[in-house]
């Protein structure tokens, strides 16, 4: 089902996206404040966002207000949305346990691109975005 080369992604793509994903887990996510990932958190949940945390290795601590996760199956309720700030050669696992998840929409951040995962999850009926930001589109889009 890989619909386009994630060269480019329609407006109208994007923004259906960006409008559905209410819950999203985001996976590399920094308790740096000057860290891109806590800014583009802080930036979704003053957009509505619930944004759960992941990274496994600040387990149990809080960002912005919520509890850090080790992984997505770990968040207790239905994720709308993995936003993954990791190496591209990382997102793999990830990306699987969206797929066995069912979460509709996998988004891997600015420099971010693993173009024979994003087939493995589009095969699987997700919907991929790569190198691309929430955030910068959020803003580009409104």
């Amino acid at each position: 089902m890989m619909s386009n080369s994630h060269d480019f992604y329609s407006d109208d793509h994007v923004r259906a996206i960006l409008e559905n994903a209410r819950v999203i887990a985001m996976v590399g996510a920094s308790s740096n404040v000057v860290r891109p990932s806590y800014g583009v958190m802080k930036f979704l949940q003053a957009r509505g966002r619930r944004v759960y945390p992941v990274n496994p290795q600040i387990v149990g601590q809080e960002i912005l207000g919520e509890k850090v996760f080790a992984e997505i199956g770990e968040i207790p309720e239905k994720i709308d949305m993995v936003d993954i700030f990791r190496k591209s050669e990382a997102v793999g696992p990830i990306v699987d346990q969206a797929i066995a998840l069912n979460v509709p929409v996998v988004w891997m951040q600015l420099g971010v691109r693993n173009d024979v995962v994003a087939a493995r999850a589009e095969a699987m009926g997700v919907r991929v975005i790569m190198n691309r930001c929430p955030a910068i589109e959020f803003e580009r889009l409104s």
